[in-house]
């Protein structure tokens, strides 16, 4: 049965509470629901017991899963802790979900495609997955294993996220143009993908909540551009003096490889008539209007 908004009758747990975007679900999830926000200190998801412990406290009709180590070249390196949270935490969730009731929301990635599709042509939500690097591949089987281990799900793809909170490519851009404007930054200029706000998704999860939303849904920003795209248009509307270089990926060499097409299609959410993703500039243009101050205080490193 679909919800009506003011309502505020699910309570909802939020894994994974204080980062980018979880602590935007909270902020958008608990003006109309019953909201419970938990840290990794609270409850760590790749331990079955502790998933155990807070869902039968809680007792949450909604799980939101926020949780992943998402650090792509990291997780090429630490493949077993990637593993576990990756996957072996969202198994534990679904789990727990099916076991006791209510339902997953988990949170995916353009990361489990292998972009080799020429931009603009995007990735829809029955495309085939290759993933790439191993990051991918962990978002991947942690996918496969929420379907598996329950049917009361809903797992949303998104790419390219940026937020007020945590730590992101925007906040290293103008980190980097505030410490030394005159020195040159190289920017990847042959990688696409469609700049996503963490508040805006915020504000879809709570409409695919609302209509009882379930399956595979993609959930990017309207449009695409390159990372020098991005950065450049960034920096250019915050107003801060930079020397950005366009360069290839083949000059910025990473150890894990990324997608150059990580363009998503919102398909499911069209066919719906729940699609809420504007077309990237103008959340971008909200974005800095809203926090230019907060974004420059702490890229300078002042407490905020």
């Amino acid at each position: 049965m679909a919800l009506k908004l003011g309502e505020p009758i699910m309570k909802i747990l939020i894994s994974g509470c204080d980062g980018q975007l979880g602590s935007d679900c909270g902020q958008v999830l608990r003006k109309n629901h019953e909201v419970v926000g938990v840290d990794l200190k609270e409850m760590d998801i790749t331990g079955a017991e502790i998933v155990k412990e807070v869902i039968c406290r809680v007792t949450p009709d909604i799980v939101v899963n926020c949780a992943a180590y998402a650090n792509v070249d990291a997780c090429e390196k630490d493949r077993s802790l990637a593993w576990s949270v990756n996957v072996e935490g969202p198994k534990n969730l679904a789990f727990m979900v099916e076991k006791y009731g209510g339902r997953l929301i988990h949170i995916s990635t353009d990361y489990v495609f292998d972009g080799r599709k020429d931009p603009p042509e995007p990735y829809l939500e029955d495309d085939k997955p290759n993933p790439l690097s191993y990051y991918g591949r962990t978002k991947l089987e942690g996918e496969r294993a929420v379907i598996q281990a329950t049917d009361h799900y809903l797992i949303l793809r998104t790419a390219w996220l940026y937020g007020v909170r945590g730590h992101n490519f925007l906040k290293t851009m103008l980190r980097l143009a505030l410490k030394k404007p005159e020195e040159e930054i190289r920017v990847v200029n042959d990688q696409f993908g469609s700049p996503s706000w963490s508040y805006r998704l915020a504000l879809q999860i709570e409409k695919l909540i609302q209509v009882n939303g379930h399956g595979v849904y993609h959930a990017t920003s309207e449009g695409h551009c390159t990372w020098y795209e991005l950065a450049k248009g960034f920096l250019e509307i915050i107003g801060v003096p930079h020397a950005l270089i366009p360069c290839a990926t083949e000059d910025y060499p990473t150890p894990a490889p990324r997608p150059r097409n990580s363009i998503l299609e919102n398909r499911r959410l069209k066919e719906g008539g729940i699609n809420m993703m504007p077309h990237w500039q103008k959340d971008l243009d909200q974005f800095v209007s809203m926090f230019r101050e907060h974004l420059i205080r702490e890229a300078r490193g002042v407490v905020v």
